[in-house]
């Protein structure tokens, strides 16, 4: 998500009233530790996939989106299943 975070609004007119705590300015509040900010939601995961761009022809794509959904990671554990054995160094 690229877009910027909205900041919160004051909700009253007078400085010394505090403002109605609802769940959506609980959601929308940053976390702060210090001054750090502390990073929410899904954590980061230990080994993530990668993007790739590959050519391969239409009738491959097509006989794996007939599949139904989910074929993209069915696909990759085929790649995975198939996957050659890295030849080690000569020396």
């Amino acid at each position: 998500m690229s877009a910027k975070r909205k900041r919160s609004v004051r909700t009253s007119s007078i400085a010394d009233e505090a403002p109605e705590i609802t769940d959506r300015w609980v959601a929308e509040a940053d976390l702060r530790k210090g001054n750090k900010l502390i990073r929410r939601g899904r954590p980061k995961l230990e080994n993530p996939k990668k993007l790739l761009s590959i050519r391969v022809s239409p009738s491959v794509i097509e006989a794996w989106r007939a599949t139904g959904d989910g074929w993209q990671t069915r696909m990759a554990k085929v790649l995975e299943k198939t996957m050659p054995k890295a030849k080690g160094h000569a020396g």
